[in-house]
């Protein structure tokens, strides 16, 4: 356990929830402040969960008990109940979450994307699995937000970002994904991100739109670009021995108010990027913001083949399946086919949709 980036504040904040009825305290921290998306979605959870029980929920917004490894600790350990944290940060704990950051995989169109995080069977069934290993209950992933570069430099192709010092998240595939850009990318925690901008010890990072606004990272750069290749994953986890140990009843509560928070987290989203650049663009009206053409995105797709092939490499022993489950479960959001990848059902789908010989085929399925 890391203690030493814990406030004394934290720490009592912390035993004052534990006092009294510990059983109807239960503690949730996450990666970003109360008004951004994880501190909404958070604050809905919370209501969900005292609305229909006798629990109270404790929020501790990013910042209050450490960085983003000292709460994943405290989540493990069973000081936190829940907490949120992008797989970005857990590639080494769970390696298998870093295909979330093979560039240009998820869908660039809303509807697309939100169909296959309701519905993924990846998510929903080969990940829970994976987050048990480490002590966590995974409730439910969602996205944030199209990733942009904040850059002081302006970035048309991959060659505007030689020896650019990047920041990334502690994440060995999005090193590798900065790098195939042409990058030199830089790990650093977050709380890092706007001093290391302002030194000139990095010269860009990556975001989405509402936590660039919010944390102000335009006034210490020049120029936004969107390029298309990524959307900011979170995912939502409870201690798994603490989750296993409720009734039913509370564990309903916990699953129902997870589904509330996940459709109204989406909602809070519609318009948000744009409202945010807006902003930005509002507080810093010589600021670039640039979305690159289909043309110019070409030579950052083009890298997508050889970060895929080294998630295959370092994603852990359930790389294949999930990279194959997962471009079958973006398949069926997209209208084009099933979300089950394996070999039976696919054998089972050929045997079904093969015509007998001499049968007439009407049409061709799908859309």
């Amino acid at each position: 356990m890391t203690y030493k980036t814990i406030s004394a504040a934290s720490i009592a904040a912390l035993l004052i929830g534990a006092s009294g009825a510990m059983a109807e305290t239960w503690r949730y921290a996450f990666e970003e402040a109360l008004d951004e998306v994880q501190g909404k979605f958070a604050q809905k959870f919370k209501e969900e969960v005292e609305a229909n029980s006798d629990h109270e929920i404790q929020l501790f917004p990013f910042g209050t008990l450490g960085e983003s490894a000292d709460i994943m600790e405290q989540a493990q350990s069973g000081i936190l109940q829940f907490v949120d944290q992008s797989p970005g940060f857990t590639g080494a704990l769970i390696p298998e979450a870093q295909v979330f950051f093979v560039p240009y995989l998820l869908p660039a169109e809303q509807s697309q994307l939100v169909e296959f995080f309701r519905t993924s069977k990846a998510i929903h069934e080969l990940f829970p699995p994976l987050y048990a290993d480490q002590g966590l209950e995974l409730l439910t992933m969602f996205p944030e937000g199209e990733v942009m570069m904040t850059t002081q430099e302006a970035v048309n192709s991959p060659e505007d970002l030689n020896e650019v010092k990047f920041r990334v998240m502690t994440n060995p595939l999005l090193v590798d994904s900065y790098e195939a850009f042409g990058a030199t990318p830089t790990p650093l925690p977050t709380g890092e991100i706007y001093g290391a901008l302002q030194t000139g010890i990095i010269q860009g990072q990556e975001n989405p739109a509402f936590y660039i606004e919010s944390m102000k990272m335009y006034e210490v750069t020049d120029h936004i670009t969107r390029i298309g290749h990524s959307n900011y994953t979170t995912a939502v986890m409870a201690n798994k021995e603490f989750f296993d140990g409720l009734s039913d009843e509370d564990k309903k509560v916990i699953q129902d108010a997870t589904a509330a928070a996940f459709d109204y987290i989406i909602e809070y989203q519609e318009g948000l990027t744009e409202e945010s650049l807006a902003k930005i663009q509002e507080a810093k009206p010589e600021i670039t913001i640039t979305t690159l053409t289909e043309e110019e995105r070409e030579p950052f797709k083009a890298t997508a083949e050889s970060v895929e092939q080294k998630f295959l490499e370092i994603g852990g022993s359930q790389a294949q399946a999930i990279l194959e489950q997962m471009k079958a479960d973006l398949a069926a959001a997209a209208g084009g086919g099933e979300t089950s990848s394996t070999a039976e059902n696919e054998d089972e789908a050929a045997a079904a949709e093969t015509p007998a010989e001499g049968e007439a085929v009407e049409g061709e399925a799908g859309n």
